[in-house]
């Protein structure tokens, strides 16, 4: 599990708030995971960091994997449970 160790401060208006907690809540995440979601999105990795991604997926052990149909299912089950 990841532990944070930095905070930052961002002033917003209540139009960029509003947006922001909405982005959130459709997601059911936290107002701080939905903006480290969008840092993530928009602030490419390092060249290091890609790699060393990489090289965890490519060790990762091969799991089965659902027809399309199943996962489909299995997918809006799991967005049911959410909302």
């Amino acid at each position: 599990m990841c532990m944070f160790n930095r905070r930052l401060q961002v002033l917003l208006d209540d139009r960029q708030y509003a947006r922001l907690a909405a982005f959130a809540d459709e997601r059911n995440l936290s107002v701080g995971a939905a903006v480290r979601e969008a840092i993530d999105r928009v602030v490419p990795a390092t060249n290091d960091e890609r790699a060393a991604a990489m090289k965890l997926l490519l060790a990762a052990t091969p799991m089965a994997v659902p027809a399309p149909a199943d996962l489909r299912v299995e997918l809006d089950e799991l967005r049911g449970r959410r909302r």
